[in-house]
């Protein structure tokens, strides 16, 4: 059986059966007060001091002349059999008169507000009158009230307890007791120097500093006194901040005063969420509907969601805090409507929640959204879960559901009707032919041609590109093109009318060319090959095609050429497999049908995606170009619809594309800038019928700006549009620092880069393959101007090794000068050196047949374990001793033969010599050789010993844009002074023999 509790109603101490008695518990045992007669139900008790688990004291004032520790049995005996009765409904009834402090059920340990005019000291008329520097907080309860009724602080859940209790104020804490006393009790209250401590340590024990009882319990009643001891309680339970409080399950041991603080504050803050939340859902309720809308949305867009409102935030917003328990902190409104007595068992407290109007308003709201809610899960589970196919639903099923269900169902789909009968799609003419019907041209390269070496040529090119699959892509195939015969290098798609990515409906001139290089050519060929495997038999019924995204460099022609061309294809694909194409770019729609060979553009309402979504419920098949790149909005969740493919042309930023390609598991297709020989051919075409010098001077002019601000199209072809780039990438490098460069640039890296304006400007993006030969975007420098003047900047600032490592990323596509220059330190990097095995090739003179294995290649499980750089011969006093694995670089200018070497402990030792080239590389002399085997013996103890039995390797590091070395570097002989004919001759044969010779590209 439960003890009851009985509280009292001036300092809500509580008294529970404890021990040999009832115990008061909040109360100090030397500080029984007159008030507590009605509390206490036994005779002969004893107070408990401090038994509350986090010590609260009682607010009350004291009885006068009760001693310490002991109440007359008498009145005790009165109370208990005169007042019990009475405080057990009491309590109850006058529950709403502290409301406004967020009082919570009573338990063991809680305490309640004293009486406002307890906190003025008794006996004492005076007071000093507050000095100027006192803080706003820290002044008399009724200054205190008028303030607060003119501010009102804005909290947020990061909040600290001590700022909404002390109300902003800092200095009480740091107080010291006698300043604290002279401002709250008056000049005459003080304590001796010894005792004069902060009111941060004070608040901790204070009876080691006030011996005065009397003293000590005007101190303890002050309401600014009690602020302080709530927050260093609630700081010794680690909570600091409003959040805290939010979730912290022990508020009722916390004075009702201070509670009533902090939940004030926190229904504050929950009140402005929740007005936020609010005007959110009015936002989406402006959206409107469309034919794809969930059921869910269409009956609670635009409405907070009251049902799942938490249980204790609607007590603390609405019922100031009545009814609050640690345990229902989860309870969702919903849980609490459908059994309410499981999350508050006391009968009376919640007959008072029930009576409330807020809880009634907030009943009936909660059970109607339950209705909603059980409505469309029951839909859902007969396959009515848009608001089109509730249109569509029979008659039986519509009255299956609420009443109120149904009328917001037939009301939005009436909405929706009529919103679409008045934004009829408006046809445009003539531009379904001008695209079906763009004329063909080519350009080819010319072997041995005048002028720039091409020439164009009209219709559609006799021998186009090839393709070969590498993974779920393709990749163009050189090997089957016929040697001799002129190279394509461009196509050209003519549209009378222009192409939809620059169709202006204000009668604004189009952009009337569509460039087609082999990288546009490859994206159709991959889209092709998903529509073949759609449409094929053996695709089944509910095979769908893969969904693409296109991923490029901003301003390389994604929308113009790459958009336009797919557009042109699948107008031309079969038209009873697919008759319709939708292409959506920026805040226009258009859907091409082509059965009736029309165009229709949609702004706005009717969505493009409730129009394709009743063609596909139809039956209709169809595909999607959405270009994200100029979308006035992210990728709808909802395209494509059944029986629809789908590709989305966006740049490199994966805030464009990333959340719709894993929702829809779309697989990239990244497209690779121009090549030079293209852009030359887009210069031939536009010159086409001007003189060969004027095609050359245009096409030098062309290429300086494509040098400068690299292959973005949009920029390289007018004067005003290269003079707004360059500009603007130069002030982006020479703005920018080296950790900005770093950090935003992203080179080298296969993720996109941080979506900002530097980037834009200074990186491109290249294809490469990672695992499972998937495409992944590779960010590079843009230009070699801008590369040059980029890595200048971080080279000069940043540590060798630091900018080695960056180089690494990208080291395939790095200018040949730094390959010249860190190629060597590069060497140390494990995976650089694993791929550098990869490609190593021997290179064999001619008649020697046999084989042989680079030793870098056999240890493939060894690694360097330092580098040590070698100064001038000259300058070392006694040889050093020789280490494997070690990679040695000599600091010396015009080093003899190789660019550093290392030695490896094999069977006989092997030295290995690493030499850059960046050209096809000459052939070495005896002297060279003579010169570096002087060498060696300068740097390392007993050369001459080890130097008759070692093999020698040579490994050529070259770029692999340079001219291929493919032939074996001879060692001639020069006549010299320092080396002998016969000495001339050993070296020579002993290059022949014993060198091997080996090329790694990179």
């Amino acid at each position: 059986m439960h003890a009851r509790i009985y509280s009292c109603g001036v300092c809500a101490v509580s008294a529970v059966p404890q021990g040999c008695g009832t115990v008061a518990s909040g109360m100090r045992g030397r500080t029984l007060r007159a008030h507590h007669v009605a509390v206490i139900v036994c005779s002969h008790q004893h107070c408990a001091g401090w038994l509350a688990p986090t010590c609260r004291r009682c607010g009350g004032p004291r009885a006068f002349g009760v001693p310490s520790h002991c109440v007359d049995e008498s009145l005790a005996v009165a109370a208990s059999h005169d007042c019990a009765y009475f405080l057990s409904y009491s309590s109850l009834v006058c529950w709403p008169v502290f409301s406004l402090n967020s009082i919570q059920p009573i338990k063991q340990g809680e305490t309640m507000p004293g009486n406002q005019a307890s906190a003025v000291p008794q006996g004492d008329g005076q007071r000093r009158a507050r000095p100027e520097s006192e803080g706003e907080r820290d002044q008399p309860d009724a200054t205190r009230i008028r303030a607060e009724e003119v501010r009102q602080p804005q909290w947020t859940l990061l909040s600290r307890v001590e700022d909404v209790l002390l109300e902003g104020s800092t200095n009480r804490n740091n107080m010291k007791l006698n300043d604290f006393l002279r401002n709250q009790v008056g000049g005459r209250a003080a304590v001796d120097e010894i005792h004069n401590v902060t009111m941060d340590a004070f608040v901790q024990d204070p009876d080691d500093y006030v011996q005065d009882q009397r003293l000590l319990e005007v101190i303890l009643n002050l309401t600014a006194y009690q602020e302080l001891e709530a927050i260093y309680e609630l700081h010794c339970e680690c909570v600091y901040f409003l959040w805290q409080w939010n979730i912290y399950e022990r508020k009722d041991t916390v004075t009702p005063f201070a509670r009533g603080k902090l939940n004030a504050a926190l229904s504050q803050v929950l009140k402005e969420e929740r007005r936020e939340a609010g005007e959110r859902a009015a936002r989406e309720q402006q959206v409107g509907f469309a034919l794809t809308t969930t059921i869910k949305d269409v009956l609670f867009r635009g409405r907070v969601r009251v049902m799942d409102i938490q249980l204790n935030d609607f007590l603390v917003m609405e019922l100031d805090g009545m009814g609050i328990f640690p345990a229902n902190r989860n309870v969702l409104l919903k849980e609490f409507v459908k059994d309410s007595t499981r999350y508050i068992r006391g009968a009376f407290l919640l007959r008072d929640i029930k009576a409330s109007d807020r809880y009634k308003g907030m009943e009936r709201a909660v059970r109607e959204e339950m209705d909603m809610e059980e409505d469309a899960d029951n839909l859902h589970k007969k396959g009515v879960d848009n608001l089109l196919k509730w249109s569509l639903a029979a008659e039986e099923v519509k009255r299956s559901v609420n009443e109120v269900t149904k009328q917001f169902l037939d009301a939005a789909f009436i909405e929706l009707m009529s919103s679409m009968t008045m934004s009829a799609a408006m046809k445009l003419e003539g531009n379904y032919e001008s695209v079906y019907n763009a004329r063909w041209h080519h350009v080819v390269e010319v072997p041995d041609g005048e002028g720039t070496g091409m020439e164009v040529r009209e219709g559609e090119p006799p021998q186009p590109w090839t393709y070969k699959a590498v993974g779920q892509t393709l990749e163009r195939d050189d090997g089957v093109e016929q040697s001799g015969a002129p190279r394509l290098r461009l196509m050209v798609l003519a549209s009378d009318k222009g192409w939809p990515c620059s169709w202006n409906l204000k009668g604004a001139e189009s952009t009337r060319d569509c460039h087609v290089n082999c990288e546009v050519e490859r994206v159709w060929q991959i889209v092709k090959g998903d529509l073949t495997e759609w449409f094929s038999t053996d695709g089944g019924t509910d095979f769908t095609p893969r969904r693409r995204v296109l991923i490029g460099t901003p301003g390389i022609g994604k929308s113009m050429n790459a958009g336009s061309y797919l557009l042109y294809q699948l107008l031309h694909y079969d038209a009873e497999q697919l008759p319709m194409v939708a292409y959506v770019i920026g805040s226009q729609s258009f859907l091409f049908d082509k059965t009736t060979k029309t165009v229709s553009v949609y702004m706005g309402d009717p969505r493009i995606e409730d129009v394709v979504d009743i063609f596909s419920l139809g039956g209709v098949k169809g595909y999607i170009i959405y270009d994200a790149a100029l979308a006035c909005r992210q990728t709808p969740a909802c395209l494509p619809c059944k029986g629809w493919g789908m590709i989305v042309v966006t740049p490199p930023e994966k805030s464009e594309y990333e959340w719709w390609a894993k929702k829809m598991d779309a697989t990239a297709i990244v497209t690779n800038c121009p090549e030079e020989n293209d852009v030359r051919a887009m210069c031939i075409w536009t010159k086409r019928n001007r003189p060969l010098q004027e095609q050359a001077e245009y096409w030098k002019e062309v290429r300086g700006r494509m040098n400068n601000v690299g292959p973005i199209l949009r920029s390289i072809f007018g004067k005003q549009a290269y003079d707004d780039r360059i500009k603007a990438c130069q002030q982006a490098v020479d703005g920018s620092t080296t950790s900005k460069l770093k950090r935003n640039l992203g080179i080298g890296c296969c993720y996109s880069s941080n979506d900002n304006d530097l980037s834009r400007k200074l990186v491109k993006v290249v294809r490469v393959r990672r695992g499972n030969n998937i495409e992944s975007p590779l960010n590079l420098l843009v230009s070699p101007h801008l590369e040059r003047e980029t890595l200048s900047r971080l080279e000069n600032e940043m540590k060798q090794s630091d900018f080695i490592f960056l180089v690494l990323r990208f080291w395939d596509y790095v200018p040949p000068y730094l390959i010249e220059k860190y190629a060597v330190s590069a060497f140390l990097n494990e995976d650089f050196l694993r791929a550098i095995r990869l490609k190593i090739k021997e290179l064999r003179p001619i008649g020697r047949r046999e084989p042989h294995s680079c030793v870098l290649k056999e240890h493939s499980d060894t690694s360097f374990t330092r580098k040590e750089v070698l100064p001038p011969p000259e300058s070392l006093s006694n040889p050093v001793a020789m280490d494997h694995w070690v990679l040695y670089e000599p600091k010396v200018q015009n080093f003899p033969l190789v660019d550093g070497f290392f030695f490896v402990d094999s069977n006989p030792m092997t030295l290995v010599g690493l030499r850059m080239a960046t050209a096809g590389g000459h052939h070495t002399t005896t002297s060279t050789v003579r010169q570096f085997t002087e060498c060696l013996a300068a740097y390392f103890n007993g050369w001459e010993e080890l130097y008759r039995d070692m093999s020698w390797e040579i490994i050529y590091v070259q770029h692999a844009d340079s001219t291929p070395m493919t032939e074996w570097k001879r060692c001639d002989v020069v006549n010299s002074n320092n080396v002998s004919r016969a000495e001339n001759r050993e070296i020579a044969a002993f290059w022949r023999e014993e060198v091997r010779q080996y090329i790694a590209a990179i």
